[in-house]
């Protein structure tokens, strides 16, 4: 079934079948995502290298922009997506410190 927009829903069924797509294809642009954050942290050195404060704000500068250029708050683009860096950046944390243990070995 092809997608449809939020005014062609009749019912709140038609409206829950759509955010149900949209939270798959939501989630399956995220697993893309964890996989380049998976190899990032391969590719650095230490724990210290997960957080860059830079790149962080370059993200969520990017993320806004695109928000708003969408019609959708920026604050909420980036309500989530700190929640996501935040997510990533432990998850690079943990696995660095693991990696620096088992270096030590």
């Amino acid at each position: 079934m092809a997608p449809r927009e939020a005014e062609e829903c009749k019912d709140m069924d038609a409206v829950r079948e759509e955010i149900d797509r949209i939270d798959a294809a939501l989630v399956d642009l995220i697993g893309e995502r964890f996989g380049y954050v998976d190899r990032a942290w391969q590719l650095k050195q230490s724990p210290a290298e997960a957080r860059v404060q830079w790149r962080i704000q370059q993200v969520i500068d990017r993320v806004r922009a695109r928000a708003a250029e969408q019609g959708l708050p920026p604050e909420l683009a980036e309500a989530l997506w700190r929640q996501m860096i935040g997510w990533f950046i432990q998850y690079e944390e943990e696995k660095l410190r693991q990696q620096h243990e088992n270096r030590e070995e």
